[in-house]
């Protein structure tokens, strides 16, 4: 029962069985956080940040002392060589973008091994169709895209990537590790490990690098922890905590972080130049928080799992598994519900709560997407939201939740929407 908002006894009781059912995934995601959360601090601690490191850069941005020690403490994090963490690059995909091209040369093999990537990234790649041609994408600079489909149980193919990854011209191997738009369970950092160990056998020289969006602080270790040489992701998913207005993150490799970096600016200077422009105290602060933040994000994840379960839907995953990333899926069988759920979520948002989404013609998708998100920063999806292409099989995604009291409220307004919608009550 809530004491501000009113909801259907039915909404209410199958509420107070799904947190029960909840209460061990809570107390293990606290444990995770809790270490995490720890090991966020230590790395806080050994770089001596001060005040002065939350300070500011113009112009070219020489020698911005919060912005380099940031970096480094990236890196202490993720247990790599190097990291660059920058407000100037504009979303995942793009920090993807700046990573691929800055390692992959015309020739080389780009091999994705996790099936057909995100639809945003389609175009930077060249797989979609003619509609990019001769505009800059890897195709065009003679990158060669190479794709290994998962097995029938939606597991890495080892004996395929093992064969195809021993060829002279793979030059990096791919891994998504969430979901996307698809309906197959997001990688652990196990299954990770098992392509990385699987590569390096094989071939040296190959590159893994793992898209990790929305992977971060949900395990106790991260794919750079067991083998990935690079690794990226966007600041307004996890890492940042719900406080970095916008930015992302690249961590492995000395020589690979490098080469991105060259991407990022230009050859030569890299990470030299970029001034912070005020952002060092929003990305301190969002990477300070980002472990509790997952965390509470995760909770409401189980709890809507365990909640739709019990009103017949199919979720996943289930609100007992265990979890990769802090994406939930809910198979809600129709359009109709599939709406009703994101006006819910939107209803129980923070911001622009009074609004209706609607689907529309999204840049970078193929059908009509609908979105609810009442942020603080716009797009994020550490803060709570859902999203979803209008086709079969009408699964909303749900990710984000700054804080498990106001998320609850929200999935409740989810699941009373439906209701309303199928007319069960």
């Amino acid at each position: 029962m809530s004491e501000y908002f009113s909801f259907s006894k039915r909404i209410d009781d199958l509420s107070e069985i799904a947190l029960k059912k909840a209460e061990g995934q809570f107390r293990e995601i606290e444990r995770i956080s809790k270490i995490n959360q720890q090991k966020v601090l230590k790395a806080f601690i050994d770089h001596k940040v001060s005040e002065a490191h939350l300070g500011t850069s113009t112009g070219y941005g020489y020698g911005d002392t919060g912005r380099d020690t940031l970096d480094k403490i990236v890196a202490e994090i993720f247990n790599t060589e190097d990291a660059v963490i920058r407000t100037s690059l504009v979303s995942g995909t793009h920090t993807l973008c700046v990573s691929l091209f800055g390692v992959l040369r015309p020739e080389d093999v780009l091999l994705c091994v996790s099936g057909t990537p995100y639809d945003t990234l389609h175009s930077t790649i060249g797989i979609d169709g003619d509609k990019n041609t001769g505009n800059g994408t890897l195709k065009d600079f003679g990158v060669i895209y190479k794709e290994i489909g998962l097995t029938e149980n939606e597991s890495f193919n080892l004996g395929e990537i093992r064969r195809q990854a021993s060829e002279d011209n793979v030059k990096m191997v791919y891994i998504q590790r969430s979901r996307g738009y698809d309906t197959r369970h997001s990688f652990s950092v196990d299954e990770i490990k098992e392509v990385c160990d699987a590569v390096h056998a094989v071939n040296k020289n190959a590159i893994v690098f793992v898209d990790n969006c929305y992977g971060e602080f949900v395990e106790e270790k991260e794919p750079t922890d067991v083998g990935a040489d690079l690794m990226a992701g966007s600041l307004i998913k996890n890492m940042g905590g719900g406080v970095a207005l916008c930015g992302g993150y690249i961590a492995g490799r000395h020589d690979l972080v490098e080469l991105c970096t060259y991407r990022m600016t230009t050859p030569g200077l890299g990470r030299e130049v970029g001034a912070s422009l005020n952002q060092n105290r929003n990305l301190y602060l969002g990477l300070f928080h980002a472990p509790h933040v997952v965390g509470e994000a995760l909770k409401t994840a189980v709890f809507a799992s365990a909640l739709f379960e019990e009103m017949g839907f199919e979720t996943d995953p289930k609100y007992n598994d265990k979890r990769h990333d802090i994406v939930q899926l809910i198979k809600l069988k129709n359009a109709e519900n599939l709406c009703a759920f994101c006006r819910g979520i939107q209803k129980g948002s923070p911001v622009d709560s009074y609004v209706t989404p609607e689907p529309w013609d999204m840049p970078g998708y193929d059908n009509k997407v609908i979105m609810a998100a009442g942020t603080f920063t716009g797009g994020s999806s550490i803060e709570l939201s859902a999203d979803a292409p209008l086709r079969e099989p009408f699964a909303v995604w749900m990710q984000g939740g700054l804080n498990f009291a106001s998320g609850e409220v929200a999935v409740k307004f989810a699941a009373t929407e439906v209701e309303n919608e199928t007319g069960i009550s």
